[in-house]
This record gives structure tokens, C-alpha cells and sequence, in this order.
């Protein structure tokens, strides 16, 4: 399967980007690039990263999370799904995120 990513408009500072598909080295530069324009907009203070769509994710969409975590406030908007989240438990990063059920739990945090 292929990959799919969304950015609907912001709403107060939070800019949620939607991820569907699968997101490893190959896939993930549209990814990347919308996670970039939310760092590099000064307006943005929190990022919601919708999760819940994705099929497969491998370590380059792991760094990218990180490196999210660097920049601004991320929140994993969920559920995780089963693979990711077992990516996460692997490299034992899953405390690291704050993960939310929906997109609006994730919003209003």
C-alpha cells in the first residue's frame, strides 16, 4: 500500500497532520516535508501527529517523530495502530511521546 498525508487547516496553534499508508525510507518524504512547514511556522505550538491510519512504519518515521519531539510539542493521535506501536515498544521509545485516543483528545490537550 501506498501513502497518503493531510494537512487540514490549523486551528489555534495546533496543526494536525494526517498519515495513512505505510512511511519508511521510500514513502516518507511527503511526510517529512509537511512536518518541516509546521516547525518552520512560528504560529504553530503544538503538532498532532494522526496515527491512526497507519499501516506500517519503520525506523526513518521513528527519527522523524523524534526529531518532532526536538522542535515542538507532539502529540501521537491514535489508537496506535498495532504495528507502530510495536515499533515503539521494540525501541522502547513509547514513553517518550504523549499519545492521545482522537484527534480531538490530542487537540485539546
Amino acid at each position: 500500500m501506498g501513502q497518503q498525508v493531510q494537512v487540514p487547516s490549523d486551528v489555534d496553534g495546533v496543526r494536525v497532520i494526517v498519515c495513512v499508508g505505510d512511511f519508511d525510507q521510500d514513502t516518507l518524504e511527503p511526510l517529512t516535508a509537511a512536518c518541516t512547514a509546521a516547525t518552520d511556522d512560528s504560529g504553530v505550538r503544538r503538532i498532532v501527529l494522526d496515527v491512526a491510519q497507519v499501516d506500517f512504519a519503520d525506523s526513518t518515521m521513528l527519527n522523524l517523530m523524534l526529531v518532532l519531539l526536538r522542535t515542538r510539542r507532539l502529540v501521537l493521535a491514535g489508537p496506535l495502530p498495532h504495528r507502530l506501536e510495536r515499533l515503539l515498544h521494540l525501541t522502547q521509545a513509547l514513553d517518550l511521546f504523549e499519545v492521545a485516543d482522537s484527534v480531538d483528545a490530542a487537540r485539546a490537550l
